[in-house]
């Protein structure tokens, strides 16, 4: 049994967001939600969202109980680019790209032996 929760059209890099995500992959819930309080990059807010929407998706829908579970899987993947232009000098422009991500986060139980 697994609960999962998905954030879409994040405006954070994909490749930021992957340094935090990777701290935090196969951690417990509670140490995972530890470690990205004391975080200190943009995207740790954020995966703790998706973190806690995951825990009550497993909580509410598949009864599963909070202290057993654990993160699974964390998934960060590309989303569509935002071009922008920027005036340059004599009358140039550059394309600013301004990048969005698609986090996912699996949560499953620990098997108790």
């Amino acid at each position: 049994m697994e609960a999962r929760a998905v954030a879409r059209y994040l405006r954070i890099s994909p490749m930021k967001a992957r340094q935090v995500a990777d701290l935090v992959r196969g951690k417990d819930v509670r140490e995972a939600a530890g470690i990205l309080r004391y975080t200190n990059k943009r995207p740790a807010p954020l995966i703790n969202k998706v973190l806690q929407s995951a825990v009550a998706n497993a909580e509410h829908n598949y009864d599963m109980d909070a202290d057993e579970l654990f993160i699974s899987e964390i998934m960060v993947d590309e989303g569509p680019i935002i071009k922008r232009m920027r005036p340059r000098a004599y009358g140039r422009a550059d394309v600013r790209r301004h990048r969005t991500s698609h986090i996912t986060v699996v949560l499953r139980e620990r098997e108790v032996k």
